[in-house]
């Protein structure tokens, strides 16, 4: 029987204000345990949450982003349900009416564009976090990340497998990113992703049970969890057993997920409005303030550089994996208009190689815009060769002659043999020296032809201009 895998996402966004969303409290990452936690995050008695502004705003500008509906009035709810890690019992979040309602996602799958709706991305806090080990046995707690500010984004069901999952969610962590809403530190569990898995026979619309797999934080780590849980339902469905409704976890050690505990629908969780917080009315003017914060989104400047600069379409997706990198090449090629495909080869080869090689972020990379277009220049006048440009490039990164193209060119001796006269006179050199090359040529053997290229270029150590080097000695033999 041929199966077809469902998948829905629910990912959760830590929102990049200072601090949580119904307190005072520091969201910073590292510190030590409970010393981030104030009484409102204890839920002591007497004590009343006040909503974080800056979340709100955080959240409407995700909303636009996608095309979603924001919702005014929009309501906080008390989600119940054990939580050790949560002293008040509950957890205040959205149900009815969340801030931000639909919207939609498009991922790029083998060229192709496929569009993700999206269900709903509303306001919630975090738990605090359990800690197993060093404990004697026992259990500590730590209530740093209890009222840790989340938007909570929720895809409808339209993901048929793990390719498209990571896509999803790689789109996802582009965009929250790109609009500043959240700083996307996956190994710090700023985003993380739950997958509902579900399978169905192909060609049939009612869903199969589901499972969900909790606390996915790597795009790695979500691929093999959904591949082996959809292998898993089918085998049990083949061999004539039923899929429980439950909550997984993935163990990326044994490459297999394993039961945490049964999954409750959305009544077991008895939602009703906190009455401790007023239904949250967002005016139109204030939508239209932060309407106009967004930053041109990655598709709209994807369509730009291609109509613009006309780069391909694969050229224009990863310039546009991070706001960052869009930046460097507009910086770049603003230097050198004429020559966006260069810059774009150059900025998606040579710079991202060094990057990953160095381990750092293009915000901190060591050659600046401006002098990355100066070598672009000199490649693009015919000054050095491209592999003369490697070797510079190397120099500029290291910080040598204070990253001046030009100096390192003169210091190294890189500057390309461009004079007519000049080549014309070595490729006669090397044709009287090499008659038997010259005679294989003219008897139809392509390969002596690059011979005698590399006959020129080892004499000249790679500084003859190869386009003209071609040109003159294919006129001379010919002729």
């Amino acid at each position: 029987m041929q199966w077809e895998i469902v998948i829905g996402l629910e990912v959760h966004a830590q929102l990049s204000t200072h601090s949580k969303i119904f307190s005072g409290a520091s969201t910073a990452y590292g510190a030590p345990p409970n010393t981030q936690a104030c009484v409102i995050d204890l839920a002591l008695p007497g004590v009343l949450p006040v909503l974080n502004k800056g979340t709100v705003e955080r959240a409407v500008k995700f909303g636009l982003a996608v095309g979603a509906k924001i919702n005014s009035p929009s309501i906080f709810a008390r989600k119940n349900y054990f939580y050790p890690d949560l002293p008040k019992g509950y957890q205040i979040s959205q149900y009815e009416l969340p801030v931000v309602q639909g919207g939609t996602i498009t991922i790029q799958i083998e060229g192709e564009e496929k569009t993700i709706r999206l269900t709903r991305a509303h306001l919630e806090e975090d738990a605090g976090k359990s800690l197993h080990e060093d404990f004697h046995g026992m259990t500590g707690i730590d209530l740093n990340r209890a009222g840790t500010p989340l938007l909570e984004i929720v895809s409808e069901p339209d993901l048929r497998s793990s390719v498209e999952a990571v896509a999803y969610a790689k789109t996802l962590h582009a965009l929250v990113r790109w609009i500043g809403i959240c700083d996307g530190n996956m190994q710090e569990g700023s985003f993380r992703c739950d997958a509902n898995v579900s399978v169905r026979p192909r060609g049939t619309e009612k869903l199969g049970t589901r499972c969900e797999i909790k606390n996915l934080n790597s795009f790695r780590f979500l691929e093999k969890a959904i591949d082996y849980e959809a292998q898993r339902q089918i085998e049990i469905l083949e061999d004539g057993g039923t899929i429980r409704q439950e909550t997984r976890l993935y163990d990326p050690g044994k490459d297999e997920t394993r039961t945490m505990r049964s999954k409750e629908d959305a009544n077991d969780y008895r939602y009703f409005p906190d009455p401790d917080l007023l239904p949250l009315e967002i005016s139109p003017s204030w939508i239209a303030q932060i309407q106009s914060t967004l930053p041109e989104l990655p598709q709209a400047r994807r369509n730009r550089y291609i109509s613009e600069f006309g780069l391909s379409a694969y050229d224009a997706a990863v310039l546009t994996s991070s706001r960052e990198t869009a930046d460097y090449f507009e910086s770049t090629v603003k230097y050198l208009p004429s020559q966006a495909k260069l810059c774009a080869n150059w900025i998606m080869g040579d710079i991202n190689g060094q990057l990953n090689k160095d381990g750092i972020e293009i915000n901190d990379c060591p050659v600046n815009p401006e002098r990355l277009a100066a070598l672009l220049t000199r490649i693009n006048d015919g000054t050095i060769s491209g592999k003369g440009a490697k070797a510079v490039f190397e120099s500029m990164w290291n910080g040598e002659f204070d990253q001046d193209p030009d100096a390192i060119i003169a210091a190294k001796g890189l500057k390309q043999i461009s004079d007519d006269g000049a080549i014309e006179k070595l490729v006669d050199e090397i044709l009287a020296a090499n008659a038997q090359l010259v005679a294989d040529y003219r008897s139809g053997k392509e390969k002596a032809f690059n011979a005698l290229i590399g006959q020129i270029m080892k004499a000249t150590q790679g500084k003859a201009n190869p386009t003209q080097v071609n040109t003159i000695l294919k006129r001379k033999l010919n002729e």
